[in-house]
């Protein structure tokens, strides 16, 4: 087995421990199999280090809830950035345990913290990659929690962040009447320009 086989591994059997589930899976398992997925299909050359960030992008995820931190712009901008680096560091352990090489365990640190977004393409892969897996498992149960006009502005906002692959990509998932309407919505939303932070 290889380096890269043996990280795989070890970042399912954690993400394994996830309580939320999706399907028959748990929630972050199946998310990172999902982005893994998406940043293969967007990139057929994915490096290494982009597909172990991608598999990785909700490792541990649940341990510190969103709800841990204060309401509000702030607290959620605060949180987003915790769990970053705390990925990151996660991450590194992980591979630095499997045996992958340096340069790459550095190079996936660097892409699951989204250093360089805008700018570096396999950021922006796994970028689109990650938005698009929560189209996947997320979309309906945050839909069904929030007002439909706030919804129309958080998915307008993830659409923002999207390249125009990952953004052709998002209108291939399947979804219901209700959820296609939304997302019709935001591109509206996205076209005149407001994609204002529904958190703020």
């Amino acid at each position: 087995m290889s380096a890269f086989e043996r990280a795989i591994e070890l970042i399912d059997a954690a993400n394994a421990d996830d309580p939320n589930s999706f399907g028959d899976d748990p929630l972050a398992l199946a998310q990172g199999r999902l982005a893994h997925g998406w940043a293969a299909h967007l990139d057929p050359d994915a490096s290494e280090a982009l597909v172990l960030a991608a598999r990785a992008h909700h490792l541990h995820r649940w341990v510190v809830p969103r709800s841990s931190y204060p309401e509000g712009r702030a607290g959620y901008l605060q949180w987003r950035r915790d769990q970053k680096q705390r990925t990151a560091i996660e991450l590194t352990e992980l591979l630095v345990t499997a045996g992958v090489e340096p340069d790459v365990t550095d190079r996936a640190a660097e892409i699951v913290a989204k250093k360089g977004l805008g700018h570096d393409p396999e950021v922006q892969t796994f970028e689109d990659a990650v938005c698009l897996t929560f189209i996947e498992t997320q979309f309906a149960p945050t839909a069904d929690r929030l007002e439909a006009d706030h919804m129309v502005k958080v998915v307008a906002k993830t659409m923002a962040k999207m390249s125009d692959a990952g953004r052709a990509a998002a209108l291939t998932i399947e979804l219901d009447d209700r959820d296609a309407e939304l997302v019709n919505r935001a591109i509206d939303t996205l076209s005149a320009g407001d994609a204002s932070d529904p958190r703020s």
